[in-house]
């Protein structure tokens, strides 16, 4: 569970965050969820799918790190082996919330105060000796920004989807070499087939609004399932 609070200095002055990537502080996790902002770097390094809520039916990109639960399989005893990590993983424990009323909205900077990256005196101080937040605490307030941004493109990049109809469900089976199958099920991928017959003021819109190039990243993403595949195996040996 989560313990989200508001951050302060008077509250917050001792607090520390742990950098470091591993298992003990909550990077094995399957997948996260991603923005068209950075799709560019997260096809470098994963696959991108989308996953529909069961409760609210809404869809949302994430980037596969596994193929069960609880499995990322770029952790090792280094860390998290990948050039690039998510924006939603880098920017935990922190999280924007809001206060005030629907017409006056103004985003807080949280912090999960159940996170395992929080302590007391290891890792990076939120805040300096004159209550002024730190170099590492800027940085984090600058991620939060752009992942707010990022939130806010990605509900016209997944509503333009759903409109021209793109999205579709797929079931991955994989064998390993030691025999043993695998199945990835409930997430969708973009209709390369309908994808090609999208017609030239449809594709101009795309392009104006941003959505053209995170569609066709997200395309040459699925390259990386044989990468996460011989992760796999190479743990299964």
């Amino acid at each position: 569970m989560s313990n989200y609070v508001v951050l302060s200095p008077s509250a917050h002055n001792n607090t520390h965050v742990i950098t470091d990537r591993g298992e003990a502080q909550g990077d094995n996790i399957q997948y996260s969820l991603t923005y068209p902002l950075e799709f560019r770097n997260i096809q470098s390094c994963y696959p991108i799918f989308f996953s529909k809520s069961g409760d609210t039916g809404e869809f949302s990109p994430i980037a596969l790190f596994g193929f069960e639960k609880n499995e990322n399989l770029f952790l090792d005893d280094s860390g998290w082996n990948a050039p690039y990590i998510p924006m939603m993983v880098e920017r935990q424990p922190f999280l924007i919330g809001y206060q005030g009323t629907d017409d006056d909205l103004k985003p807080i900077v949280s912090i999960d105060m159940d996170s395992a990256k929080i302590s007391e005196g290891i890792g990076e101080p939120l805040f300096d000796k004159h209550s002024q937040p730190t170099e590492f605490l800027k940085k984090m307030m600058i991620k939060l920004e752009s992942l707010h941004h990022g939130h806010e493109h990605n509900k016209g990049f997944i509503t333009a989807l759903i409109v021209e109809d793109l999205l579709e469900p797929f079931t991955l089976e994989v064998t390993l070499d030691n025999g043993s199958n695998h199945q990835l099920i409930g997430y969708y991928t973009i209709n390369e087939d309908k994808l090609r017959d999208l017609d030239g003021p449809t594709l101009a819109d795309f392009n104006s609004k941003g959505y053209l190039q995170p569609i066709y990243m997200v395309v040459a993403s699925y390259a990386r399932v044989r990468a996460l595949i011989d992760k796999k195996n190479a743990l299964s040996k």
